[in-house]
């Protein structure tokens, strides 16, 4: 049962919140980003108006946000004296609160995103690991699963590059997502993911254990400057591969990006390999290959100026035993991640893309963390 405490803790948590957001301040930022939205010339610049009409969205998201959490709070705070009046019962005061609890986590969690680059679409990118079939199987899963995540919170994807298993699967794919806060919340999935399962591809049915890395950076736009030598840059191209019969391309519309980078700390020379094969146009192929090698230079950046960016870097481990993030066990319906110790027996929701408690968790414990380190 719901205790009185509890729901004073709820508007003690949704004051501050108010505080924190600076709600006030941001109701008068948006009348007076709105008003800009009403100059007579404002859709002759049509990406700058799309720029504006994202700021405008993304103030009022805040503040409804707010709004919502606090109608929740006050709800819950009636139901309790409905509740003593016998006018409701224990459940329905439960239901109330569990709601208003929600709310108030799913903007807290937000608030927590206080990094620049937070805010920004990101680059996914998923490789399967030693063992063949079985970790191009489970590399393909990956995919799905954070399709599925991408979907559910309404996020608009787009697979830059795919190539299939030899048998089943897929050996890499590269997914853009786009929507709010996309790296922010989706940062906490570099590294490897580690799969025990009984195979289907053995024929002894053995219980096997695959690997596959994921990679996130930021999604960097037209506003972000990042230098890129001309030099040091060199394509190849390739047939991309289709479905078989007619949709197979004829011509050679994939691209292949190298670019040699140099370590400004170490001198260390290092290639960045870029595949893109999202369109059936060679230049299209090429300035979306362009576009991922500056998200990869300003990731790069990144970690250089902020140590708490080390995190991401034990991502880049050898794909083997001892340096997987997550562990997904089938047949004990368990999945835990080894940086937090959050766990699940909720397999197949994971694997539909339930993924809000392993970012939660990760947030909680890692985004304070950076928060301090920024001050």
């Amino acid at each position: 049962m719901t205790t009185t405490d509890q729901i004073k803790d709820l508007r003690t948590r949704c004051d501050a919140l108010r505080r924190y957001l600076n709600i006030d301040a941001r109701r008068i930022e948006l009348e007076e980003e709105q008003l800009r939205t009403q100059a007579p010339d404002f859709w002759e610049d049509a990406k700058r108006a799309e720029e504006q009409m994202k700021k405008v969205k993304g103030i009022e998201k805040w503040i409804k946000g707010y709004e919502e959490a606090d109608a929740l709070t006050a709800e819950a705070e009636l139901s309790m004296e409905f509740y003593h009046d016998e006018m409701l019962t224990e459940e329905e005061v439960d239901k109330t609160y569990a709601k208003a609890v929600e709310a108030l986590e799913t903007l807290e969690l937000r608030n927590m995103l206080r990094q620049e680059e937070d805010a920004m679409d990101c680059v996914l990118k998923i490789n399967s690991g030693a063992g063949g079939t079985e970790s191009q199987d489970w590399a393909q899963m990956l995919m799905r699963m954070y399709l599925r995540y991408a979907e559910a919170h309404g996020y608009r994807t787009r697979i830059a590059n795919l190539q299939d298993g030899d048998e089943a699967g897929i050996k890499t794919c590269t997914i853009e997502i786009e929507g709010d806060s996309a790296y922010g919340y989706l940062k906490s999935e570099n590294g490897v993911h580690r799969l025990v399962r009984v195979s289907p591809y053995n024929a002894q049915g053995k219980r096997m254990t695959s690997f596959a890395s994921v990679f996130v950076t930021p999604l960097v736009d037209d506003k972000i400057e990042v230098y890129v030598d001309p030099s040091k840059i060199s394509w190849d191209t390739f047939r991309s591969s289709g479905a078989g019969g007619q949709n197979v391309n004829k011509v050679e519309t994939g691209v292949r990006l190298r670019y040699q980078y140099t370590d400004p700390d170490t001198g260390e020379t290092e290639e960045i390999l870029i595949e893109n094969t999202e369109s059936r146009k060679q230049l299209e192929n090429r300035e979306n290959a362009m576009r991922l090698l500056r998200s990869q230079l300003y990731d790069r950046a990144l970690k250089k100026k902020q140590e708490a960016q080390a995190k991401i870097e034990a991502g880049k481990k050898k794909i083997e035993w001892g340096s997987q993030i997550r562990s997904y066990v089938f047949d004990d319906r368990r999945v835990k991640d080894h940086r937090t110790g959050y766990q699940t027996s909720d397999v197949g929701g994971v694997m539909d893309g339930k993924l809000d408690g392993f970012i939660k968790a990760y947030l909680m414990e890692f985004a304070e963390t950076d928060t301090e380190k920024e001050g």
